[in-house]
């Protein structure tokens, strides 16, 4: 398949809107830049383009899809029912890092719930993601444009590197802002659940609902047979090809522990500075923001040497740093060497 790449510059942008928003109507499939990861985006109301995305990414069929719109009108096409909490929540965190699951409506193609009876939706602040869904005049599903079960996509480098060949369309745009996936809350069931930690953490969350709970998936398992209810809940995701280890502990029990492996590479802190193995800093352990930024390129970074294995200084949990650990327990299948 050759794969056409899209360059928005100013002067050529409604030449490429109009391309993009062609291939998008025809059942076609195109990634895009959002502010959390590149997605790869396809008609929500069509169940050939979704099967071509699940068919690029080699995607499990019953992992659902996020719809991404770029206006409330478009939230009432495809969810049955919006509650006030979610009207709330819209209001103050759209356009941005939030997914909600609603009971959805049947316009949306069955392959982009998995089966069940909610959507999961929300509004990209990403002028280029937003400016394609507007121009295509479709809600866009769109999981991120990787090889399914790798880290994600937060640079056009990392989608031509997966996808190129495999989909219609690539944009290509700057680095993904937030660098993770965006927060996932349930609010098609009471009390509201966290999913999916993200930039919208559970703390501001929980101004909004006092009664949200966090689902147990965020930081284990899903028990054998049970149903993903959001991206990013499967029990391996987002890994490097080198087998990758979390390590909970202080600076010095983790350069303890790191200093004696051989042929691995240790993913820490600025502040771990006596590593003396091979080493690659994801940011300032005050500093989840950074962290989150950073941690998919820093993933794909070290599959471009032939360790035998990878060891993670773990976050905190706090804020952000509650989406950065959510990941990278993934990413390693919940191998944890708690010092």
């Amino acid at each position: 398949m050759k794969t056409e790449k899209f360059l928005f510059d100013g002067e050529n942008n409604k030449i490429a809107l109009k391309a993009v928003a062609k291939i998008l109507k025809n059942d076609g499939i195109v990634a895009i830049p959002t502010e959390t990861v590149y997605g790869l985006a396809a008609s929500a109301y069509s169940d050939s383009a979704i099967k071509k995305v699940f068919t690029a990414k080699g995607r499990p069929q019953d992992n659902p899809l996020i719809v991404h719109i770029s206006n409330m009108d478009m939230l009432y096409l495809i969810a049955a029912e919006v509650p006030s909490n979610a009207l709330l929540l819209a209001e103050k965190y759209w356009p941005g890092p939030l997914t909600m699951v609603l009971k959805k409506t049947d316009k949306i193609a069955e392959s982009v719930s998995a089966g069940l009876s909610t959507v999961a939706v929300r509004m990209p602040s990403h002028i280029i993601a937003k400016s394609i869904i507007e121009y295509s005049g479709i809600p866009l599903a769109a999981p991120s444009a990787n090889i399914s079960g790798k880290p994600s996509t937060t640079t056009a480098e990392h989608v031509l590197n997966d996808l190129d060949g495999k989909v219609d369309g690539i944009v290509l745009a700057d680095e993904s802002a937030v660098g993770v996936e965006s927060t996932v809350v349930d609010l098609s069931v009471t009390p509201p659940r966290l999913l999916r930690p993200g930039a919208v953490t559970p703390e501001q969350l929980l101004e909004v609902l006092p009664d949200l709970v966090i689902d147990k998936a965020v930081l284990s398992e899903l028990k054998s047979g049970e149903k993903a209810a959001s991206p990013g809940m499967k029990y391996k995701h987002y890994s490097p090809e080198t087998e990758l280890f979390l390590v909970e502990g202080t600076t010095e029990q983790f350069e303890d522990y790191v200093n004696q492996k051989t042929n691995a590479v240790a993913i820490g802190f600025i502040e771990d500075t006596g590593v003396t193995i091979p080493f690659i800093s994801y940011g300032s352990k005050e500093d989840e923001s950074t962290l989150a930024h950073n941690i998919f390129n820093v993933l794909r970074e070290i599959d471009k040497n032939k360790f035998s294995a990878a060891y993670v200084h773990a976050p905190s949990k706090n804020g952000i740093g509650l989406a950065v650990y959510n990941r990278l327990i993934r990413a390693a299948a919940f191998k944890v060497i708690r010092l």
